[in-house]
């Protein structure tokens, strides 16, 4: 995957969770796609929509994953080895990814409107992250982490909470502000894209 770059919006597909918070990994995808004037095409074998383009010399391939949010490893792992020639032809070791996956997600555990990208760090207790780290038994993959915690909302809440929280629509000024965020999350990709992961850290954290 040397000379591509695999990028991951995680979510929930269906209509249901649409618009939710726990989409966000999904609705930045579908605006890099209309940034790039693609439609995503549902693969099966891979468990996933996905589009590819070129950019900044690079075959971008843009993933949904259709495994529902826990399950996202098996998705992720699918897409790695059937884009990876060195997987394909049986190499041994740990997948080839490192700088070649990055992963877009929404994190509880950030201010809603804020936006932080990490590299190589634990799940946090994302479920989906948790399962990518499971099934690829590496953590060393970049993160665009994304805000969806309203001040309302407390750092210390019970797990009823935030998983009714996760996949119910913002309403109001947090609809606002979580469509902002959205768009400074795609910006930030497409800069990283251009100049690097390092300076779209330094400008987005």
């Amino acid at each position: 995957m040397k000379n591509t770059l695999l990028i991951v919006g995680l979510g929930n597909p269906g209509e249901k969770y649409a618009h939710t918070p726990h989409n966000a990994g999904f609705l930045v995808a579908s605006k890099l796609l209309r940034a790039y004037n693609l439609e995503a095409r549902e693969e099966k074998k891979l468990h996933s929509e996905i589009a590819e383009t070129k950019a900044e010399n690079k075959k971008i391939i843009l993933a949904k994953p259709q495994t529902f949010m826990n399950k996202s490893g098996g998705a992720v792992k699918s897409l790695i080895t059937n884009y990876s020639p060195r997987s394909r032809e049986g190499g041994a070791g740990q997948l080839p990814i490192t700088s070649s996956l990055w992963v877009i997600h929404d994190d509880i555990d950030l201010p809603l409107g804020r936006i932080k990208i990490v590299k190589n760090r634990g799940s946090a207790g994302h479920k989906g992250v948790e399962d990518i780290i499971a099934k690829l038994r590496t953590k060393n993959f970049v993160r665009f982490r994304i805000g969806i915690r309203p001040k309302r909302v407390p750092l210390n809440r019970p797990k009823t909470l935030m998983n009714r929280f996760v996949v119910a629509p913002f309403k109001g000024s947090d609809a606002k502000l979580f469509e902002q965020s959205l768009a400074r999350c795609a910006e930030a990709i497409q800069l990283a894209l251009k100049e690097g992961i390092e300076k779209a850290a330094s400008v987005t954290n």
